[in-house]
């Protein structure tokens, strides 16, 4: 099969002719992969930041959001069959220590993660277990919603814990309406009834956050972006989601907040530095947030498949993954890139304008 992976750090991925993974254990699926979608995260496994915190050998294949079909199942599988259109949660878990039994896969005791630590789906093949498998409701595309699988639920999963914290009446910020702030935006406003406020420097991340329903939209940022949050809101949000995290926004994100406020941070890269004082008598609260579980994931198929929420997504063809990269790292993507390893001909290479926030991580 051929596979977009990573031969040496700084350098650009290749695509390989490698062996098809195999079943290994019982409870191992093998999924065709239809659409496989591109992550920050990517560029910095690419970039080298991540050599240090997982083990792996090169070269290995990149490729952490995945949907397709079933192709072969072990022995024991029972909850899908060869032919399934199924979206994969990102992890691979063992059900068995205290984090999965709680439902919180992504601190897994003995979890691996395909396209981090172990082959990924940039494949025509991938190898996962049936734990991390969701069937596709009937009519929906594998390669329109691979996106959701790291992306979907990281932005879910953070939208669900501003949810708990507002009120009828309240502000939410939402910086950065990149491939995953335009899924927030939709997950807060279905799961609450706060008002949005998007901020976002690009024109492109301006006009789809109108067009997703924001009820305002700033385009400036750092002291100008701080100060048009406070006068729409009366004296600041009661919660912000930074999906940038660098780049001065994980700073405008703390500025923004009203006395007793949060900031969620998801987008990394930068430093959060606040005086203990000045977080003591704000009140204000910094919380972090990863990727979503299984629960989530299903959660937000849920709304996925009742059109609540809108997935925006460019195309690539395997071969194309040079230019795929590429205009990821320079905020050529309007909302979400995704591989097609095995529908070449049904790739779209469009650009859009340069962006800023609405690149950043994940």
């Amino acid at each position: 099969m051929r596979a977009a992976r990573l031969h040496a750090y700084n350098q650009p991925l290749q695509v390989d002719e490698v062996a098809p993974p195999e079943i290994r254990g019982h409870h191992d699926v093998i999924v065709r992969v239809g659409g496989a979608g591109l992550c920050r995260t990517d560029l910095h496994i690419i970039e080298g930041i991540w050599q240090n915190k997982v083990e792996v050998a090169l070269p290995y294949t990149l490729g952490h959001e995945n949907a397709g079909w079933v192709e072969a199942v072990g022995d024991a599988v029972t909850s899908v069959r060869e032919g399934d259109p199924v979206i994969v949660h990102p992890l691979i878990t063992c059900g068995y220590c205290e984090a999965c039994r709680r439902g919180e896969d992504m601190y897994c005791a003995s979890g691996s993660f395909p396209g981090i630590n172990a082959e990924g789906g940039f494949a025509e093949y991938l190898r996962t277990s049936d734990r991390a498998l969701i069937r596709l409701a009937e009519g929906v595309d594998p390669i329109d919603v691979a996106p959701y699988a790291d992306a979907g639920i990281t932005a879910f999963r953070a939208a669900k814990k501003a949810a708990r914290l507002l009120r009828p009446g309240n502000w939410a910020v939402v910086i950065g309406v990149g491939g995953l702030g335009h899924i927030a935006m939709q997950c807060v406003q279905n799961l609450c009834a706060a008002s949005v406020i998007a901020v976002d420097p690009s024109p492109t991340a301006q006009a789809l956050a109108r067009e997703l329903g924001a009820d305002e939209v700033v385009g400036a940022v750092g002291a100008d972006a701080v100060q048009a949050v406070h006068d729409l809101t009366g004296g600041g949000a009661h919660v912000v989601l930074d999906f940038v995290g660098e780049r001065g926004a994980e700073r405008d994100a703390v500025a923004m907040l009203r006395q007793g406020g949060t900031t969620i941070v998801i987008g990394y890269g930068g430093r959060i530095d606040i005086p203990t004082i000045d977080v003591i008598f704000s009140e204000i609260a910094v919380v972090g947030s990863l990727v979503g579980n299984y629960t989530e994931l299903s959660e937000l198929m849920v709304l996925q498949a009742q059109g609540r929420v809108t997935l925006h997504t460019q195309r690539y063809a395997l071969d194309d993954i040079g230019t795929a990269v590429d205009d990821l790292d320079h905020g050529r993507i309007a909302g979400r890139g995704v591989l097609l390893p095995v529908a070449s001909g049904a790739a779209s290479s469009a650009r859009t304008g340069s962006t800023e926030y609405s690149t950043a991580m994940p």
